[in-house]
């Protein structure tokens, strides 16, 4: 029987907390600035899309950039990534209260700043997200997650409402100076803390092939692409509530920038009370049905939003969609966290992100023009219709897996060999072909467990993989593949897993030769014929 790890227990790690509570004001400050830029969209302009591009100019950078700053993740120092982010935050927070305190928006320059914050959260949030493994141990990790996800909406259940306070009182210029504020906390707490960060023999990768090695990645990975997949339909259908929120207010329920404020209230509350009931449904329920459950719940929310003309009815919708809210991220975010090794976490959580989130900006702008055509009540009716679809995916090929405790800390069994030839990092292409032994009995057994050593060669790296059989002797395998360069062969080693290292130890146990298997290593190399070697002219002229 496993050990139940306290949902609190991220709490005993000082640099987590201290983090937690600094992301608590940072968090308070950009929903009280999200409350202030949806509602001063709505005082200057009249159309509901625009209204709802709020939400997707905030989301779209996250679905743009968030490869590239997966990339610089898993390659730079995520703190100090994370403090360029909030920087750039900051200044861009500070410009648009000026803005809006001088009359100087408009629509668009008002969608400008919020895609400018959004690239700044683009950048920032792969680093956090890959930095909670750096701050707890594996075991904490999903109690890590949910603890986030419970933080962010604790200001979620009350930032809205004093955010419209703030805004029915002042103004949208002083919740955007509040947002500005909120930063520094964070700023101070990531200044403060200095990481243990292990030593990388390797140099760092560039971004385009880290970019190229994180896509690769999570195409040979079955379960994360059912993740990206359901993170999508979720995101797309579930952002109907948010992005059209401003037109429930005013239009469904006639009331002003207090009530929009108190029903994002409601929505924070019942994503606390999500996150709090979360790990004890991940026991009752499988993975799968627990996303079930989110989207048949959200459908509920969403259908009585779209329905009601009662305050209080649509801010008890609005809890039940936040508490599933959370609960489908979180459990979105942990399985892509558990089911990836550290050296490309960063990457493979921010195409998680730009999936959900493409997801939410694709949405945003196909709700807000449906609420333009049909009214923004038929639009969440439609919606809502979209995520029973979303929860019946499951019972097709699309089923998630159930988490796993699966040990993804490198092997770190590979050590370079003793070369004859002086070989450079960038020298290659490198052909690596390993030579096996198998009976005849072993063959199914052995042809079985060398199509899991495939997928595993081609994610962390190499090329042209293929399996061949000795005509002369059946018994004889011959496993072979290239990497570019020799440094890419060392960093495809480097990748190996203990995971990874159960398949090897497979076929190891199936090869019945006296020797382990053989490996040779070679570089190839062009040959030259002797014409095309240089020749003097009038002998170049004779053949004319």
């Amino acid at each position: 029987m496993t050990e139940r790890i306290s949902p609190l227990a991220p709490f005993r790690h000082d640099i987590f907390r201290y983090v937690w509570v600094a992301s608590l004001a940072s968090n308070f400050g950009s929903l009280i600035q999200g409350v202030g830029a949806a509602w001063m969209m709505t005082a200057i302009s009249d159309s509901a899309n625009m209204v709802a591009l709020v939400q997707a100019s905030t989301a779209l950078p996250i679905m743009l950039l968030s490869l590239p700053s997966g990339a610089i993740a898993d390659n730079f120092n995520r703190r100090r990534v994370m403090l360029v982010a909030q920087s750039f935050m900051l200044v861009t927070s500070v410009a648009l209260s000026v803005a809006a305190y001088l009359g100087l928006l408009t629509p668009w320059r008002l969608l400008t700043f919020t895609f400018l914050i959004g690239c700044g959260t683009a950048l920032n949030n792969p680093s956090w997200q890959a930095s909670v493994g750096d701050m707890v141990p594996r075991t904490d990790l999903p109690s890590a997650v949910a603890l986030n996800s419970m933080g962010f909406n604790l200001t979620r259940s009350v930032g809205p409402a004093i955010g419209g306070a703030i805004v029915a009182a002042a103004g949208a210029a002083a919740a955007f100076a509040v947002n500005a504020l909120s930063y520094l906390a964070l700023l101070f707490v990531l200044g403060r803390w200095k990481p243990a960060i292990p030593p990388n023999a390797l140099p760092r990768e560039a971004i385009g092939p880290a970019m190229a090695a994180g896509l690769r990645y999570i195409a040979m990975s079955p379960n994360i692409e059912k993740v990206l997949l359901r993170g999508f339909v979720f995101g797309f259908t579930a952002i109907s509530v948010l992005a059209l929120l401003p037109l429930v207010a005013r239009d469904l329920v006639g009331g002003g920038p207090l009530l929009y404020g108190i029903l994002l209230g409601a929505f924070g509350a019942g994503a606390v009370g999500g996150a709090l009931v979360s790990s004890r449904l991940r026991q009752m329920l499988s993975t799968e049905w627990c996303v079930r459950v989110a989207f048949i719940g959200f459908a509920v929310c969403a259908a009585t939003a779209g329905l009601s003309t009662y305050p209080w009815l649509t801010a008890a919708a609005l809890a039940i969609g936040g508490a599933n809210w959370v609960i489908a991220l979180s459990l979105f975010n942990v399985t892509v966290q558990l089911s990836t090794p550290r050296w490309v976490v960063g990457r493979a959580l921010s195409l998680y992100q730009t999936a959900t989130f493409g997801g939410m900006a694709l949405g945003s702008w196909t709700w807000g023009v449906a609420a333009d055509e049909y009214g923004s009540g038929n639009a969440l009716l439609a919606s809502a219709v979209l995520m029973i679809v979303g929860a019946a995916l499951g019972l097709w090929r699309f089923t998630l897996p159930d988490q796993t405790s699966l040990n993804l800390d490198p092997l770190n069994r590979f050590k370079e060999p003793p070369l004859a030839l002086d070989v450079q990092p960038r020298s290659g292409p490198i052909v690596v072909m390993i030579e096996y032994i198998i009976k005849d009995e072993d063959t199914a057994e052995f042809l079985e467990v060398m199509t899991e050593r495939r997928r595993i060669r081609r994610r962390d790296g190499a090329r042209q993989w293929t399996l061949a059989r000795d005509l002369e002797n059946p018994e004889s395998w011959m496993e072979t593949y290239h990497t570019p360069t020799w440094l890419e062969y060392v960093r495809h080693n480097r990748r190996m897993t203990h995971a990874d290292a159960i398949v090897s130890d497979r076929i190891r146990r199936l090869h019945s030769g006296a020797e382990p298997p053989r490996v040779h290593r070679m570089i190839e190399r062009p040959t030259i014929r002797s014409a095309v070697l240089p020749q003097p002219k009038h002998m170049i002229d004779l053949h004319h």
